[in-house]
């Protein structure tokens, strides 16, 4: 079987056009505990937002929930002609990391890399949640691929990879962390040999299934993320040859040295071209801290939709700055803030929820 990379397929940006953003109903009230009962009036903000410029695919675990969903929803004022539900239970919410990440081809047709998922190698329950790539390979007859890396013994291993952890110009160039994919306490393909084999592997499985031609690596992550350095809290493509990134002045904050790190490799890295990359440094929210825990609060974690980026916002003082600089990447679309406090608490925020289907 050819790989999509054979086949003409890469992974296109997240601002290119859309033909569907994909979400899972929030249900597991052990992701946010005891602060549960407002996450799906935050989810129908997002999904009245959403449906406003583009159709949005809902999973929910049975025919009561979409009732529910869908009562919320007409009382927040979405556009409910554009929704389309699925009964597709899930174990948890965040699509970004367990859902499809589509593959597009110059003549317009999409295809699926449907990645191993095992709930960040933390949780036990994940099967359900790395279905979802299949139900919707399934639902619209679309080619799929499986992400795999021969093995030496004539096995293969099917790669583990979460959405949250790559974040691609739609050129041919992708970012991810070393601290997610690379070091000992992530334990997602165990058994590739050392940190340099697993690299130079992953690069080669990035080039043979999204189309990448180059790989930046930076190194961790921001503090509180149960994920261990997705790079959608950290550091986005905003262009082809523009990268926003965040940075945090406070030398006594956790997140100072990592982001500062972070953003020299940024400055050192060159494109295809050889030439630098434009960087655009947005701020971090004061720590976020509910129970004692440190939360990822991060305005990185924004969502890009057709004419739209929804950001999320904490209720703080850089909260104004945020929006503004990534207004000043998106001059052709709207820039509306979601209040996040509370969403947080759930580990994960607007990008880690959502899913592009490019059109």
């Amino acid at each position: 079987m050819t790989t999509p990379h054979e086949a003409n397929y890469r992974m296109p940006a997240e601002w290119a056009p859309h033909a569907a953003t994909w979400i899972a109903w929030p249900h597991n009230a052990e992701d946010w505990p005891g602060k549960f009962q407002p996450i799906p009036w935050v989810y129908s903000e997002i999904v009245r937002n959403l449906s406003r410029v583009e159709d949005v695919h809902i999973l929910v675990n049975n025919a009561d929930a979409e009732r529910r969903a869908t009562g919320l929803l007409r009382r927040a004022g979405a556009n409910l002609a554009r929704l389309h539900f699925h009964l597709w239970p899930t174990d948890r919410v965040w699509l970004r990391d367990s859902g499809p990440i589509f593959v597009k081809n110059p003549q317009g047709e999409l295809a699926i890399t449907n990645w191993h998922f095992n709930a960040w190698a933390k949780y036990k329950n994940w099967r359900r949640d790395d279905q979802i790539p299949d139900h919707v390979a399934q639902l619209y007859d679309m080619p799929q691929y499986q992400p795999v890396i021969p093995l030496p013994n004539g096995y293969e291993h099917r790669v583990v990879l979460e959405g949250g952890s790559i974040d691609t110009n739609g050129s041919g160039i992708l970012l991810t962390t070393e601290e997610c994919l690379l070091s000992e306490i992530q334990q997602r393909n165990p058994g590739l040999g050392d940190e340099a084999d697993t690299r130079s592997l992953l690069e080669q499985v990035f080039r043979d299934y999204l189309g990448i031609e180059k790989t930046l690596w930076l190194h961790k992550g921001c503090a509180g993320d149960d994920t261990h350095g997705h790079v959608d809290d950290i550091t986005r493509f905003v262009g082809e040859n523009k990268i926003l990134t965040c940075v945090e002045p406070n030398t006594h904050d956790e997140n100072h040295l990592p982001l500062a790190e972070n953003l020299d490799r940024l400055r050192s890295a060159r494109n295809l071209q050889g030439e630098p990359f434009e960087i655009v440094e947005l701020p971090m929210p004061e720590p976020v801290i509910f129970e004692g825990q440190r939360l990822p609060a991060s305005y990185a974690n924004f969502y890009i939709a057709n004419n739209l980026v929804l950001v999320p916002t904490f209720n703080d003082c850089n909260d104004r700055h945020a929006l503004n600089t990534i207004a000043g990447c998106f001059p052709d679309r709207e820039v509306v803030g979601i209040h996040a406090v509370d969403l947080v608490w759930g580990l994960g925020t607007l990008h880690c929820l959502s899913q592009q289907e490019p059109a």
